[in-house]
């Protein structure tokens, strides 16, 4: 599918409908966090510690009269740069250090949801550092188009009880956010990200892209906001 394709068919969706983490937070609850590396705020902040990140978002919330903080869709981070992980090729245009998803930024425990009517593709506890821990990848079908949700950083027992192909309404808990303990070691957050083709991934597909093939991630990996709306 292509990607104008899938904007086309979501654009018909009413955003104020679509929710992936509790809605008893009103989208008003949401403010933007910039975590990228144009951020001169960050220049103080050990990005590298999830404790001394975790202070830096929630105060900005605080400041913003917000309670959940979003964004990070195609954003240049440094953060990747603690974690071989990401950070394995010599040459700076091979590095990892492009977000494919958007982070909504919210305490360990808080519940998660579909984003539309689904079923189980795929589970898995990704383990390496600065991974996504506990991610589970559902599969939608739109118009007769098939594609995907990816959801990371979850608790170890929102994977219980899992199996391919089990169905999930629009809107109903999936899961619970996990702590920096499994969730790769980043404050409490949820990764979540729209991949067109999954390819041959199960439980697992890449969410931080290099500048050598950020134009293949982002046709197959649109902007989560076209679904989700927070920027309305």
């Amino acid at each position: 599918m292509s990607n104008q394709k899938f904007q086309s068919i979501i654009a018909k969706i009413e955003t104020t409908s679509v929710f992936v983490i509790d809605p008893t937070f009103s989208k008003k609850d949401y403010v933007s966090l910039d975590l990228s590396k144009n951020n001169p705020e960050l220049q103080a902040v050990n990005v590298s510690s999830s404790d001394d990140l975790g202070t830096y978002v929630n105060q900005h919330i605080k400041n913003e009269n917000g309670r959940l903080g979003y964004g990070g869709y195609i954003e240049t981070r440094g953060i990747y740069q603690r974690s071989t992980h990401f950070n394995e090729e010599a040459n700076p245009l091979d590095e990892r250090n492009i977000h494919l998803g958007l982070d909504i930024w919210i305490a360990a425990g808080t519940n998660v949801l579909a984003a539309l009517d689904a079923e189980i593709h795929s589970f898995k506890n990704n383990l390496n550092y600065g991974d996504y821990g506990p991610t589970i990848i559902l599969k939608h079908q739109l118009e007769n188009f098939t594609f995907y949700t990816l959801y990371g950083h979850l608790s170890v027992e929102s994977l219980s009880g899992l199996e391919p192909g089990k169905k999930f309404k629009q809107g109903e808990i999936i899961a619970q956010l996990g702590s920096a303990e499994i969730n790769g070691d980043y404050p409490p957050h949820l990764h979540f990200q729209i991949i067109l083709d999954i390819e041959n991934y199960k439980g697992d597909y890449p969410g931080v892209s290099s500048v050598n093939t950020l134009n293949f991630y982002q046709n197959n990996c649109p902007d989560p906001n076209w679904l989700l709306g927070l920027n309305s």
